[in-house]
């Protein structure tokens, strides 16, 4: 069974795209957006190894938000109108990595879901095989994530820290 509507900040897709596992989202929800506001952050750079992949995987899945963007005060441009569009679609869940960004998310009752949920979800379900070399990937890419954390997430699927 899927988890729903899923709709992803920038954060967790450059993340999912530096490892080539942007299908993971098909896998574990029945439908990814995305707010125009991020499309135009992870299409800016055109000049990565990962853009195509970006493009091929979101460009059918952008929605413009109807709303008044209210909460550009409190979060980033691509952030906010993806809390807007979250309420607008009435979705399940929102992907976002930014801690801070995430609790204000949070306090506007956001179900929220990160990078490192949907790839210990995948490694359960036998999507991926190991996390190891995929944390070692991002660390590589200068994705930030606690190497506490990515070792507590290693421990649990018995795979050896890093």
């Amino acid at each position: 069974m899927k988890n729903g509507l899923v709709i992803a900040d920038a954060g967790p897709i450059f993340s999912l795209a530096i490892i080539d596992k942007l299908e993971l989202l098909n896998h574990i929800f029945d439908e990814v957006k995305i707010p125009k506001a991020v499309w135009e952050e992870i299409t800016l750079d055109t000049s990565t190894e990962f853009y195509k992949r970006i493009e091929l995987f979101f460009k059918s899945r952008i929605v413009n938000i109807k709303g008044f963007n209210e909460l550009t005060f409190v979060m980033d441009y691509g952030e906010s109108e993806s809390v807007i569009l979250y309420r607008e679609l009435n979705a399940d869940f929102l992907l976002i990595d930014d801690k801070k960004a995430r609790k204000i998310a949070e306090n506007f009752g956001v179900t929220c879901g990160v990078t490192l949920g949907i790839l210990s979800t995948a490694k359960d379900k036998g999507l991926i095989k190991e996390l190891k070399p995929v944390f070692k990937a991002f660390l590589k890419h200068d994705r930030y994530y606690s190497i506490k954390l990515l070792n507590v997430l290693l421990e649990r699927h018995n795979e050896q820290k890093i």
